[in-house]
């Protein structure tokens, strides 16, 4: 279905000026082109594909988000944000509430919808297996808010670790 809108890059008050589709167009993001500088929380590994600095986005943020076997981050909260949670690989758990207090659990092909500032903890719910999740956020920058509340669940600490980034350890 076609629908009428108004084009920004076409004004009624001044002339069309042409608009570089090049430059301004489609753009794709490998998934080895990820961007791991974005805000972290302990227990889970982010990373940026789609944001203001990488593409312009404008009202969106996306990109992966990686949680170990048997890992649980810590509480925290992302301000003003919706965050929708696509469940690729695994089985998370999820914990909410002032205290945690309430769960559910997702796997490969859910949806986890978690509302402006929500307290919550993500738990990869297999001591075998990584969680694999897309991740969208409705503003073109990632907020986390990483919160002082004791976990119902304690959170582990989980290190990222890749052929840039050596475990702690082994440093």
């Amino acid at each position: 279905m076609s629908q009428d809108h108004e084009h920004p890059h076409y004004r009624a008050d001044q002339p069309a000026a042409p608009v570089d589709w090049r430059e301004h167009g489609v753009k794709v993001i490998k998934g080895d082109q990820l961007d791991s500088n974005t805000a972290q929380t302990p227990g889970m590994n982010r990373a940026a594909a789609i944001n203001a600095a990488r593409v312009g986005a404008q009202k969106i943020w996306a990109g992966t988000v990686t949680i170990h076997p048997n890992a649980k981050t810590g509480a925290h909260h992302h301000g003003a944000l919706e965050s929708v949670i696509y469940v690729v690989r695994g089985h998370a758990r999820m914990r909410w509430g002032e205290h945690l207090e309430f769960t559910a659990e997702a796997g490969p092909g859910d949806f986890i919808f978690v509302p402006p500032y929500v307290p919550h903890q993500e738990i990869n719910a297999s001591t075998d297996d990584p969680l694999e999740c897309v991740l969208v956020r409705s503003d073109n920058e990632a907020v986390v808010v990483n919160l002082n509340i004791e976990a119902v669940e304690t959170p582990e600490a989980v290190y990222w670790v890749d052929p840039i980034h050596k475990h702690p350890h082994d440093r």
